[in-house]
């Protein structure tokens, strides 16, 4: 039991304040040595002084017991307190039913496949634990054995219960917040270099499903927020949201991509939909910036269906867009003016101008790099002039600067690029090293299009894919062609791709599952009130019920002992005296003496052999060896 207590509470290391977690190893320790020595158990005072202690750190650590972190530390400090009063029966249960929820409560942190099958496993030791104390069995094996069973026939039951019973969406208190969820990713404002740091990022942002065709990894460019203002350091997305009723309705051309997304929890209410999204469905909407907004709770794991088309105009531009799509922190300096100058802003078409500002990037001795050195005062000029290394918000924010300078509307785009695709399951995995920064600029009949400055330095980045394994190890950016990819995977990688593969499986149909999907599968059925919900749980549960209760308790053949046995095939030699049902066997040797006077030495003999091996534990096996020898050349002729 107390092994597998500390298994259970061994996850929760990594969400509990570490005060609380050692204290409760203290007392887990303390409790284990006491089977050795039950003298060092404390007394009531000792007790009572440690649940003060308790109290106090998880006052100093949560502030209360209400939220998650707090809730889950009150029950697992219960738990270590518990485990020093152990008096008897009635206190091993309340241990196991506290570990229990314990268990459960690790779900508010994950809900992997491999959490839930080792907490189903540890579980199952827990449950052993009760099996022994009603005393149906007192070796390990056999305990453990009959817990797996006890709770693979429950299953079948808890899986029906899962599918049909009525899925009511539970209420969302805010005064039980008493905790945020910190999720890494994007945010609301971009520095030059703010975004690198999530270069070395192995962390899952979404998974994605393609119908048919995958994009491309030069087209795989997943929208998110627009930055607009600045202020010369920082950018951050536009207040002006009005104007979205006078914008031009955006015109697709091109090639289709229906995909379903798998958003990962996050912060912020955005979903980063494969560039540009032409269809979806509530709960998303799309805003001025042509980025999806969910209404749901972006911190719950959801599923989004979307179409989207990689090829697209959208239209003229509104009078608010381009003021905000032009403005600048103040006058720019000399330096940048004369750069502008110098690369035909001024008198050249945009085309041209970018063109003409890519060849800079690519001929000016530019490097990209996931570790830039922070440049505090004039990002933009310092970058340009001076360091020249940079990560793709240092190009995307000087690229959109200098289109400003030249009274050409432009912005920066946040958001990801690329994702490795998952071959075991055939969608593709984005992460928060994928993230990145690129331009749109407005162009005549052909609306806001997408330029990429980190193209110029390393096209790669964009026209290949991320090694993202080696990226984090080495911190500098690793790209590998999907052909080498394939044929350098190792059966490690393999075996984390079908992993993954499972792990998407379950998230999608078992952690996503909800009312919407319910709804969904009793339309199938034909199931349209409550009435006949409980109708076909009843009948379907009753079935599985019957059929359970017809292994369980059909008559199972128990192998036979051998010296019982041994014990017939001697009754059997003696035809003349029958063995009657429950009848001791030195009564019926009694008997066999009196028919058989001459065998009377042999038959004494036989029937103390026979009762040491089956009456006194611990016998010989040279015993049974004994009895089957006299059984043998028994004779009543």
């Amino acid at each position: 039991m107390l092994i597998a207590l500390g298994l259970i509470t061994l996850p929760h290391s990594q969400h509990l304040p570490l005060p609380l977690f050692l204290f409760f190893v203290v007392l887990w320790t303390w409790r284990f040595i006491a089977i050795w020595k039950p003298e060092w158990l404390p007394g009531k005072i000792t007790v009572f002084l440690l649940m003060l202690a308790a109290i106090g750190l998880l006052y100093s650590q949560h502030q209360g017991v209400l939220g998650r972190a707090g809730g889950t530390s009150l029950f697992v400090v219960a738990l270590g307190l518990k485990l020093l009063e152990i008096r008897g029966t009635r206190d091993i249960y309340l241990i196991v039913f506290l570990g229990f929820i314990v268990a459960a409560t690790e779900f508010l942190y994950q809900q992997n496949i491999v959490m839930a099958i080792y907490i189903v496993l540890v579980c199952i030791f827990l449950l052993a634990t009760l099996i022994t104390i009603n005393g149906l069995h007192a070796k390990i094996s056999p305990t453990l054995k009959k817990a797996g069973i006890i709770v693979l026939q429950a299953m079948p039951i808890a899986a029906i219960i899962f599918v049909l019973f009525p899925r009511i969406e539970a209420p969302h208190f805010k005064w039980l917040d008493a905790e945020k969820n910190q999720v890494t990713g994007l945010s609301d404002t971009l520095e030059p270099g703010a975004i690198s740091e999530l270069g070395l990022s192995p962390e899952l942002v979404f998974r994605v499903k393609f119908d048919g065709d995958i994009p491309p990894p030069d087209e795989r460019y997943w929208r998110g927020p627009v930055f607009t203002y600045t202020d010369g350091k920082r950018w951050r997305e536009s207040p002006n949201r009005f104007f979205k009723r006078y914008m031009d309705t955006p015109r697709f051309k091109g090639k289709a991509y229906h995909y379903t997304l798998l958003m990962e929890p996050q912060n912020k209410p955005w979903v980063f939909a494969l560039e540009m999204p032409a269809h979806f469905e509530a709960p998303l909407q799309r805003n001025s910036f042509y980025q999806l907004i969910t209404t749901k709770d972006p911190t719950q794991r959801a599923e989004y269906k979307i179409t989207s088309y990689t090829h697209f105009n959208t239209g003229y531009l509104t009078k608010t867009e381009l003021k905000d799509t032009l403005q600048l922190p103040g006058k720019p300096s000399e330096r940048i003016v004369k750069l502008v100058k110098q690369l035909g802003g001024f008198d050249l078409k945009p085309e041209q101008f970018i063109a003409n500002l890519f060849n800079y990037f690519r001929q000016e001795n530019f490097f990209y790099t996931l570790m830039p050195k922070k440049m505090e005062n004039k990002p933009i000029e310092t970058f340009l002039f001076e360091r020249r290394y940079g990560f793709c918000s240092h190009y995307a924010t000087a690229f959109v600067y200098l289109m400003r300078v030249a009274d050409i509307p432009a912005r920066v785009i946040g958001g990801y690029q690329g994702g490795e695709l998952n071959e075991a399951g055939n969608f593709l995995e984005v992460r928060q090293a994928n993230a990145h920064a690129w331009a749109e600029v407005w162009l005549h009949d052909k609306g806001w299009s997408r330029f990429d400055p980190t193209t110029a330095i390393a096209p790669e980045r964009v026209e290949q894919t991320l090694d993202i394994e080696q990226q984090i190890a080495t911190r500098t950016l690793t790209i590998v062609t999907p052909e080498v990819l394939h044929q350098s995977m190792d059966w490690l990688k393999q075996a984390k791709q079908v992993l993954g593969s499972v792990d998407y499986s379950w998230q999608r149909w078992i952690i996503n599952y909800n009312r919407t999907s319910q709804q969904g599968i009793f339309k199938h059925l034909g199931i349209k009130d409550l009435k006949t919900i409980i109708y076909w749980l009843l009948v379907l549960v009753g079935t599985v019920t019957l059929i359970l209760a017809r292994f369980i308790l059909k008559n199972k053949a128990q192998p036979v002992d051998p010296a019982v046995k041994l014990y017939r095939q001697f009754c059997q030699k003696i035809p003349d005296v029958t063995l009657n049902p429950g009848e001791a066997p030195y009564r019926f040797a009694a008997r066999c003496r009196q028919a058989h006077p001459k065998q009377a030495e042999t038959i004494d003999r036989i029937i103390q052999l026979f009762v040491k091996i089956r009456y006194y534990p611990n016998s010989p096996k040279e015993t049974l060896e004994q009895l089957k020898k006299q059984v043998d050349h028994f004779s009543c002729t």
